[in-house]
């Protein structure tokens, strides 16, 4: 895609739709689980759009746009540093590595699906 500008409104787009998707995960889903859960999701779906054969549009306005938006790396770090400075350090410790793996595992099993499918 050559034009920036069709660009930027896709990853508005899909930014705002991945915006609304990961608030209402968190009225479904409290606290830190719903960090994980979107961190997965969103990584998941990322595989996959990368994996595929989509063009720019695609991949803009899913891939950078929603999966950018949904997932949340700054929730995770809030959750994990409140929780380490709750006292509770090897729970914030699990839940740094749990998302982490969580995230990695439904990435590659985004793009695996993808590519048996193909």
């Amino acid at each position: 895609m050559t034009d920036p500008l069709l660009a930027a409104a896709l990853v508005g787009v899909g930014g705002s739709l991945g915006a609304t998707a990961r608030h209402v995960v968190a009225l479904r889903i409290e606290g830190r689980r719903s960090v994980v859960v979107v961190n997965a999701l969103g990584s998941l779906a990322l595989g996959a759009v990368l994996a595929a054969p989509v063009g720019a549009v695609a991949t803009a306005l899913l891939a950078v746009g929603f999966c950018g938006a949904f997932t949340t790396f700054s929730s995770f770090a809030v959750e994990t540093v409140s929780t380490a400075a709750a006292g509770e350090g090897d729970v914030a410790v699990g839940f740094a590595a749990a998302n982490l793996l969580a995230a990695l595992a439904a990435f590659l099993t985004g793009s695996a699906l993808v590519a048996a499918l193909a």
